[in-house]
């Protein structure tokens, strides 16, 4: 499946970083209830894999996918399939563990911060990457990438938060995500009303 099938509309996404099982689901569901219905649960730490699969047995009953973050090893790769994600995440470009999660079955969406790395990713097979951090990047960025690389898709990572995220919406990343954005229930509302608002063209 692509990432077109896997996020459709939508243009934000929440990340879950280092909770326990049940944290993460709860989370999760606040979410969806929000209407954000793509989901990323990191496992760069030994562990969290569990929280992963939770999350997915949780989505499945929605009819939603999650995705895995902080892939950066083969071995992430297998525990990533292994938890049932839809595809993987990573900070930076590796084009070995890009190949193994294509794999494995699941796009890979690689960090990338400068022109170069997008080329490499288009040459790994990526058709979506991740700017990161994108909050250092600033949304100037995505306006001068969008230059050379017309269509690609940019997903905004890394320091975006509820406030901001339309910012880079407009500045031309397809999907903002935020990984703080469930802090508390301001933020929660916050959240509801910036994915009522945003809607692919």
């Amino acid at each position: 499946m692509s990432f077109e099938e896997l996020f459709g509309d939508d243009r934000v996404m929440v990340i879950l970083r280092g909770l326990p099982p049940e944290d993460t689901v709860a989370l999760a569901h606040t979410a969806w209830d929000a209407g954000v219905n793509l989901l990323e649960v990191p496992i760069g730490e030994p562990g969290q894999e569990k929280s992963l699969a939770a999350a997915v047995a949780a989505g499945a009953e929605r009819g939603l996918d999650v995705g895995a973050g902080t892939v950066v090893s083969r071995a992430h790769v297998d525990a990533a399939a292994a938890a049932g994600a839809a595809y993987t995440v990573a900070p930076g470009l590796d084009p070995d563990v890009a190949a193994a999660s294509f794999d494995a079955g699941m796009p890979h969406l690689p960090g990338v911060a400068t022109a170069s790395e997008i080329q490499r990713a288009l040459a790994a097979g990526c058709d979506w990457v991740k700017a990161f951090p994108a909050a250092a990047l600033g949304t100037s960025w995505f306006r001068a990438m969008h230059g050379p690389f017309p269509h690609l898709n940019i997903v905004a990572t890394g320091g975006v938060s509820v406030a901001s995220a339309p910012d880079f919406l407009a500045a031309g990343a397809s999907v903002a995500a935020l990984g703080s954005a469930l802090a508390d229930p301001q933020a929660v509302a916050g959240l509801a009303r910036l994915v009522a608002d945003t809607t692919r063209d």
